[in-house]
């Protein structure tokens, strides 16, 4: 079974940076794609970025594109979200996910149907 731990959150003044971690238990995420998502009280959960498990191709949401930054440590063990400049719309919980098959595109920042585990979350809350 995978499990996925979120770390990282917490709460930051408008313009702050903060970096998420997401990590599997018991194994490497080297063999799978990974998403970040975000969900705000009462909206949709969105996707904020994703990274491709075999060169590193990364998408990123139109509202975050120049200041969030996905990436993976070298052992691939730890996927990556620095969030810079951040704002208060920024204010959701995050989750990591991690996909299960094969596959890459933009669908996996547009769908959380294209991934097969979820972790449980962090808020992250922007505010002064």
């Amino acid at each position: 079974q995978v499990q996925l731990v979120e770390s990282g959150g917490g709460l930051v003044q408008p313009g702050g940076s903060l970096r998420l971690s997401c990590a599997a238990s018991g194994f490497g995420l080297d063999h799978y794609a990974i998403g970040w998502f975000r969900q705000a009280p009462g909206k949709e959960r969105e996707g904020v970025s994703c990274i491709s498990s075999f060169d590193g191709a990364a998408y990123y949401a139109d509202s975050v594109k120049g200041r969030f930054t996905i990436s993976r440590d070298n052992a691939k063990t730890t996927v990556y979200l620095q969030m810079n400049s951040l704002k208060p719309e920024d204010t959701a919980v995050y989750y990591c996910a991690a996909r299960g098959r094969r596959g890459w595109g933009i669908s996996l920042l547009r769908s959380i149907y294209e991934y097969d585990y979820w972790g449980q979350g962090t808020q992250v809350t922007v505010s002064s």
